[in-house]
């Protein structure tokens, strides 16, 4: 693979989180699904935040928590999601940037406010997600720059960008212009209802080579391949001959090749508080060891690191030195 600028490149919603502490009392009074993501209008986004106890106001987005969590291990990462020039867009700009991410998306001029996950956090540390895309869904692709994706060694992909249509065009012309240049493109399914919506779609990403690397959990393969026994799963994903990684919460995680499927344990945690990116946080692990050369055991062991870490706190924004972390469990980055 050709030199590059930057290792990891990624394209998502640009969020930022509102995030509360709840029972399963009020989600069943809210008409809320436990440990979902629903997408929801404007309107209803109001609704719910009046509705919600004190909350914690923090940048998010799931290509976004993934790729500041690659850059808080040591990889040179980057950036592409659509904000609105208002509040939230400014603290999502800025808290990127402070991570030390390249981003250069240009504010959208006028149209919707910039998003807003609405997430509430029940006390087994399950998160039940409602989103406003609001801005996001402004991402065309006239904010890809070919040369910064071509100058990126994996670019990742959110499977939340698939819903607008527009962000879709600019998720396949990056793909594209990565495949071209010889670079990896990684895809994560982000939510089972997300694959309910586009499987054929995903699925069609994945056996005409458009994807190299393939991120779910559980739940995202069972919708995937339609099969509620995880071994069927796991055969249908390895024989798609990519490289697919599959979470498993508390079981730690599996690696699948054509060739092989390596199972690697949780790391230990003290105590789950919000499981809000961790999927995320995995995929940063696992992506920053990849870039650096390291075994697909390893690279699965710094993602369940960078998971544990983000779990015992509230909030999808690393609270901890990764590197640090990472070091002191023996893990040369």
């Amino acid at each position: 693979m050709p030199s590059s600028r930057f290792d990891v490149l990624g394209l998502g919603n640009a969020i930022v989180d509102v995030i509360a502490k709840t029972d399963d009392d009020f989600l069943v009074a809210q008409g809320l699904h436990k440990g979902g993501m629903t997408l929801i209008g404007e309107e209803r986004a109001e609704e719910l935040y009046k509705a919600m106890g004190q909350t914690t106001v923090v940048s998010g987005g799931s290509a976004a928590n993934t790729i500041i969590g690659a850059a808080a291990l040591g990889c040179r990462a980057a950036f592409v999601g659509k904000l609105k020039s208002d509040e939230l867009g400014a603290i999502f700009a800025h808290d990127i940037r402070a991570a030390k991410v390249a981003f250069s998306t240009g504010f959208a001029p006028d149209g919707t406010a910039s998003a807003r996950c609405l997430i509430f956090v029940t006390p087994d540390g399950q998160r039940t997600m409602n989103t406003f895309l609001g801005a996001c869904q402004d991402l065309t692709e006239a904010d890809i720059d070919e040369e910064v994706v071509r100058d990126s060694a994996i670019v990742y992909l959110e499977g939340y960008l698939w819903d607008p249509p527009a962000a879709k065009a600019a998720f396949v012309k990056a793909s594209k212009i990565a495949r071209a240049a010889g670079r990896k493109v990684a895809l994560t399914l982000s939510d089972s209802f997300c694959v309910d919506r586009y499987r054929d779609e995903f699925l069609g990403l994945v056996r005409s080579g458009s994807v190299h690397i393939l991120f779910a959990n559980e739940s995202e393969l069972h919708s995937l391949y339609e099969t509620a026994d995880f071994d069927t799963a796991v055969a249908a994903l390895r024989a798609e001959n990519i490289l697919g990684v599959v979470t498993r919460s508390e079981k730690g995680s599996i690696v699948v090749t054509k060739d092989e499927v390596l199972a690697v344990p949780a790391a230990p945690v003290e105590q789950v508080v919000d499981t809000t990116g961790a999927g995320d946080l995995f995929a940063a692990g696992f992506l920053a060891g990849v870039t650096k050369g390291k075994d697909y055991t390893t690279c699965a062991a710094l993602g369940s690191l960078a998971a544990a870490e983000i779990i015992q706190h509230i909030g999808a924004r690393p609270q901890t030195d990764l590197a640090q972390l990472a070091a002191q469990a023996g893990f040369a980055l």
